[in-house]
């Protein structure tokens, strides 16, 4: 089977301008076309493989480290998650959630992009890109007053800083 494809690929190799100007060239000329062309596949090899695949790799141990730190942290932080599970939060009255969510969010360093009511006792929070540990301390603070995060939308940015987009409401 691959004999009858090489055969009429060898014909035409033969028969063309360039197998033509091959054969007319010199033994040394011929070897050292044939390294220039050996070194360019493997250039090509390396630039169009390699290299990819090194950087993929390198980005996914990056991501890995990203991600197990923040395995520990929750770890270290969770006795003290599961302790203020059972204890009675208090209640923020649904016309001053957002004020609170906006005070709050300055007060642990977040900078509000937009805020949306959504109903009584419910608003959507955007924030700008800010530190992860801040806007977990800034979770438990509102959680501590007594508004649920209902949904939560955390875009990592190139910094290692987080955006965050939150629908918040009042109760436990």
């Amino acid at each position: 089977m691959l004999d009858t494809l090489k055969a009429p690929l060898r014909a035409q190799w033969q028969t063309s301008s360039l197998g033509q100007r091959w054969r007319a060239l010199p033994a040394r000329d011929r070897l050292a076309l044939s390294g220039l062309l050996l070194f360019l596949g493997l250039v090509l090899l390396y630039l169009l493989l390699w290299l990819p695949a090194e950087r993929r790799l390198a980005a996914a141990r990056e991501y890995f480290e990203i991600q197990r730190g923040l395995h520990a942290y929750l770890q270290l932080h969770a006795p003290q998650a599961r302790a203020t599970q059972g204890r009675p939060q208090a209640q923020v009255e649904p016309e001053r959630l957002q004020g609170l969510v906006t005070a709050t969010a300055q007060q642990q360093g977040l900078a509000v992009e937009r805020i949306d009511s959504d109903g009584p006792g419910a608003v959507q929070v955007s924030l700008q890109p800010t530190a992860f540990p801040n806007l977990l301390r800034w979770f438990g603070v509102l959680e501590g007053q007594g508004v649920r995060i209902e949904e939560a939308g955390l875009t990592r940015n190139e910094d290692g800083r987080v955006t965050a987009r939150l629908s918040l409401k009042v109760g436990g």
